[in-house]
């Protein structure tokens, strides 16, 4: 499966990043970079009056260090915005990036829960019928013998009796492997659709409804091959929120998630089953167009970017003007490059371009 490159705009990460060592002077290599780093994080608590606490040093290692580039990313963002990097802000940005790795390790838990009741459930179904089998078979040698008997002795009444019995005992304990097979069945129905649900749910951005990042990755390489195969078009593009920040700030998160969801319903309408739309994460939404090239699919986004300026929007709670909602967007030509993930690095550098270009525009990678 194709793998979702690394974004960096050059991130404080990017800078952090230690050359490749050699065989020789590898140790005072390393130890140079290790001084670098703590430097880097020292400048970064002090600069911006931050507590040098665990969390604020864990954050800024794994912002510096390259251990996580979206996190990174983030910090360059806000500097480079001009906002204040506050205590308030660094808590709330390592508590969301918390969330989303606990809310993953979540739904992986309850498949593999679900995967291995499925399999219990299985294995139970599996000895109820080989019971059922046996029971049956038992059943077929008694009633062997007793023909036989019937065959050479004369039909006496104890041996019908007996054949009473025993077809009794054969329809009894048929209904209850009956009874068992069905509830054994019952509970491995419920176990597939529950576990259909949970593969579903890990795959869908929950707040807007769209496929996630995640089932975006299976797409895009599903994509990749079978346009690769049929020398189809296969354009890709980053979407992000302009000055969504700002949103949460002045209105709160709660009229945040309805612009996302509003935007969300916008590039929606866009979608189809050439056109494949996943929140990819934040603000951030990505497009694949199939058998469109560059210009097309740009065509497209604009048109979808000018409906959603033209709507002015009202927090619901205040009834104050929010005003407009835009969004700007890179896209790029997935078979112009080598491979599907310089494409991708290829798309979020045009919508980097088209921020600094003044934002509510789409550029072409």
């Amino acid at each position: 499966m194709l793998k979702f490159f690394s974004r960096n705009h050059d991130s404080p990460a990017a800078a952090s990043a230690p050359p490749e060592e050699s065989s020789t002077g590898s140790d005072s290599a390393g130890k140079a970079g290790r001084r670098a780093l703590l430097e880097q994080i020292s400048e970064f608590l002090l600069t911006h009056d931050l507590d040098i606490s665990t969390t604020n040093l864990d954050l800024a290692r794994r912002a510096f260090s390259g251990e996580d580039l979206e996190l990174a990313e983030k910090i360059t963002e806000r500097q480079m915005s001009g906002q204040k990097i506050d205590q308030a802000w660094l808590i709330e940005l390592g508590g969301a990036a918390d969330g989303g790795e606990d809310r993953e390790k979540e739904q992986r838990a309850e498949l593999e829960s679900l995967m291995g009741r499925l399999d219990t459930s299985i294995a139970s179904f599996s000895a109820v019928t080989t019971r059922a089998q046996g029971t049956t078979a038992a059943y077929g040698e008694s009633l062997e013998e007793h023909v036989g008997a019937m065959t050479s002795l004369d039909a006496t009444g104890e041996m019908i009796t007996s054949l009473a019995g025993l077809a009794k005992a054969m329809l009894e304990r048929t209904r209850e492997v009956e009874q068992e097979m069905k509830k054994s069945t019952d509970e491995a129905d419920r176990l597939r659709k529950r576990l259909e649900r949970a593969r579903r749910d890990a795959e869908v951005d929950h707040l807007t409804g769209l496929p996630n990042r995640r089932a975006f990755e299976a797409v895009y390489d599903t994509n990749y091959r079978a346009a690769q195969a049929e020398i189809d078009n296969l354009s890709v593009a980053f979407i992000d929120i302009d000055r969504f920040k700002s949103v949460n700030d002045t209105h709160g998160h709660e009229t945040g998630d309805r612009v996302l969801q509003a935007v969300s319903e916008v590039l929606s309408r866009i979608s189809n089953d050439r056109c494949h739309v996943a929140r990819h994460g934040g603000e951030e939404f990505v497009v694949l167009f199939r058998g469109k090239n560059v210009d097309e699919s740009r065509a497209i986004l604009d048109q979808a970017r000018e409906q959603l300026a033209a709507r002015n929007f009202i927090n619901r709670t205040t009834d104050e003007p929010i005003g407009r909602i835009t969004f700007s967007g890179g896209v790029a030509d997935v078979f112009a490059y080598s491979e599907p993930r310089l494409a991708l690095k290829a798309a979020d550098q045009a919508l980097y371009r088209a921020k600094a270009e003044g934002r509510n525009r789409i550029c072409t990678a």
